[in-house]
């Protein structure tokens, strides 16, 4: 093992360049730290479609085996997969082989204990790193066992609850997994639907020959913009490798910023559960506060990431989560996120209004523009942050610091964060109904950040 000092073990999960930072030998000694550290009797595993999963995954298994877990190998997967098979068959733990957008040289790891609960670094993680820093293993008398399952039925069946089969009317999607295992799991679908599916990029292939799936990306948008607009279709689905995450494009083939769905889904649950606690992350807010209250629910701000929003669900009993980034939590996903029940539900929309896709998300863009999510890669985050505040700080109406900065004014707003995956920066900026203070002040902050 080359990288020491383990670098890749993150606030939340496991993300790393293969061999370098994370390679079969650190996935043994982590299937035998997590083990040590949770006692599981059994533990589900699967992995994405990188071509270092499998060798990570043989290896992370009998890691596990040797610490005295048995294994529920169900093989290639989403991580959605992992979360749903960990809660609905009473397993004690989770591990999904994924780097879910990460360039091809990367993986990683996503952990999870009982009822899908998340494994972050207060929480076991840190405690996994700190085992195999100190070559401290307790491996058991006898080895666990493996036993390969397929729980794709039930997972299926579970995702067709959250629409009612009926109210479905003849669709036609997009459907865009770049390539990731997204497909698998449309094409098990499509057996109940009365959808039209267009598929592209569609094959899983761990060589990512038209890209990395991250449709965040603006160069990956294309594909499935063009295929929206030449096949007429209602609405294009993308997604990323591991697919907990759906991007929406509109009739038009617009790409529509995972801040309005925010919003869309928050009204959607409410309608279904009125009065019930909504949580947003604090990058970009107004919006969904906002259409929260107008409904009668309770708008909750909470720290970004999947570790802390599942853990604030759980304590709030709130029905959904969201993330501008396109991450969606839902209670009877036992608070775990979802790149399927989003796309289900807004299908059930467009059949049941007769409307378009546009038609929903168009007051809430005019509302409230956004410059969605700006990256950049600086040498000193620390200083970079202090010029922001300098700049702003005696001009906000409130300052707050839940994630990274936020600083509000009467007409537009900004969260500046680092990121928890990536060694990069993190800006979003959004304004009330005024597009070029957006756009202005946007400019202004990247300029001073890159000086």
């Amino acid at each position: 093992m080359q990288d020491l000092s383990l670098s890749c073990f993150k606030a939340y999960d496991l993300r790393g360049k293969v061999p370098k930072e994370l390679n079969p030998d650190l996935a043994f000694k982590i299937g035998l730290a997590y083990a040590t550290v949770f006692n599981p009797r059994t533990v589900a595993v699967g992995y994405d479609v990188r071509l270092s999963s499998p060798s990570l995954r043989s290896a992370l298994i009998e890691g596990l085996n040797r610490g005295g877990a048995d294994v529920k190998d169900i093989g290639l997967c989403g991580t959605e997969e992992i979360y749903h098979a960990v809660f609905n068959l009473g397993l004690d733990g989770g591990i999904m082989i994924t780097a879910s957008h990460n360039p091809k040289g990367y993986n990683g790891m996503k952990f999870v204990r009982q009822k899908a609960i998340p494994v972050s670094g207060d929480s076991g993680l840190n405690k996994i790193k700190e085992l195999i820093l100190k070559d401290s293993f307790h491996p058991a008398s006898s080895s666990g066992l493996v036993e390969h399952i397929d729980n794709t039925s039930q997972y299926i069946a579970h995702l067709l609850s959250y629409v009612s089969l009926e109210n479905l009317h003849p669709l036609k999607i997009v459907v865009d997994p770049g390539n990731g295992g997204a497909g698998k799991i449309v094409d098990f679908l499509e057996e109940h639907l009365p959808f039209n599916f267009v598929k592209i990029n569609y094959e899983p292939d761990g060589d990512f020959p038209n890209g990395v799936p991250n449709p965040l990306l603006f160069e990956n948008r294309a594909k499935t913009s063009q295929a929206v607009v030449r096949h007429k279709a209602d609405m294009g689905i993308a997604w990323d490798g591991d697919f907990d995450r759906c991007f929406f494009f509109d009739e038009n083939g617009e790409y529509i910023e995972g801040y309005y769905l925010v919003g869309l889904l928050a009204k959607m649950l409410l309608e279904k559960y009125p009065g019930e606690k909504i949580l947003h992350d604090p990058r970009l807010t107004w919006n969904t506060r906002e259409i929260v209250l107008q409904h009668g629910g309770v708008p909750l701000e909470t720290k970004t990431g999947h570790a802390f929003i599942k853990e604030r669900m759980r304590a709030e009993n709130a029905v959904y989560g969201g993330e501008m980034s396109s991450h969606h939590y839902f209670r009877g996903f036992s608070y775990c996120d979802s790149g399927m029940i989003p796309w289900l539900l807004v299908a059930e929309l467009l059949s049941v209004s007769g409307k378009k896709i546009s038609e929903f998300i168009a007051d809430a863009k005019e509302s409230y523009p956004s410059s969605g999510e700006i990256n950049r890669r600086v040498e000193d985050s620390e200083k970079c942050f202090k010029q922001v505040r300098e700049e702003f700080q005696s001009k906000a109406l409130a300052v707050t610091e839940i994630d990274g900065m936020s600083f509000e004014f009467a007409d537009w707003r900004f969260n500046l964060r680092t990121s928890n995956t990536e060694p990069v920066i993190r800006l979003n900026v959004e304004s009330r109904g005024n597009t070029m203070l957006m756009e202005r002040m946007t400019e202004k902050i990247l300029n001073l950040i890159d000086s």
